[in-house]
């Protein structure tokens, strides 16, 4: 053997927390918990899934350095379903204006800011998946079981009150992200 050449384990296994059940067919992953269900397809991601007594074993196709990576990238969108159905998430907004007051209304699967900056046209926020979104005074709550879909959420509303064409140290208005973390509110 070769100084060139290493031993590379090309698998990696993740414990099942207990209260946890998960059901793996044809890479989708299944996971429920006390707080609801998620799925998650991971047919794109090249790795094979397979449920071993109480872990989930993770098997990259090869073992070149991106390949190997991907091991991990997979481990923790594993563990982010663990922790959405046991705990959830949740995102804190607040909004931010210096002379005209801004208000933030939920109607189907969208939040409009009215009076962004004095303007006639609410801004639109799309609700990404099974999130809620609750204003309250001038803070808006973002939760829900699925980090993807509550980050990419609040991440839609900070950018539709995004400032263009000005200078972002006079025009400080708008919706910014100052909390994020674990559990529902």
């Amino acid at each position: 053997m070769s100084t060139n050449q290493k031993d590379k384990n090309n698998s990696i296994n993740v414990i099942i927390p207990e209260n946890i059940s998960v059901d793996i067919t044809d890479n989708q992953l299944i996971v429920t918990g006390q707080l609801g269900t998620l799925k998650k397809d991971f047919t794109t991601i090249r790795a094979y899934l397979k449920k071993v007594d109480d872990q989930i074993n993770i098997k990259s196709f090869g073992t070149k350095k991106k390949e190997l990576a991907m091991l991990k990238t997979v481990k923790s969108l594993i563990t982010n379903l663990f922790s959405g159905v046991t705990e959830g998430f949740t995102y804190k907004l607040k909004l931010v204006y210096s002379h005209f007051p801004m208000t933030v209304r939920v109607e189907n699967n969208n939040v409009y800011v009215d009076n962004f900056i004095g303007g006639k046209f609410p801004r639109i926020a799309k609700i990404v998946g099974e999130s809620t979104v609750t204003p309250k005074d001038d803070d808006i709550i973002v939760s829900g079981l699925s980090i993807e879909n509550v980050s990419q959420t609040a991440a839609n509303i900070e950018s539709c009150t995004k400032i263009k064409n000005k200078d972002l140290r006079v025009f400080l208005d708008g919706v910014y992200i100052y909390e994020k973390g674990k559990g529902q509110n």
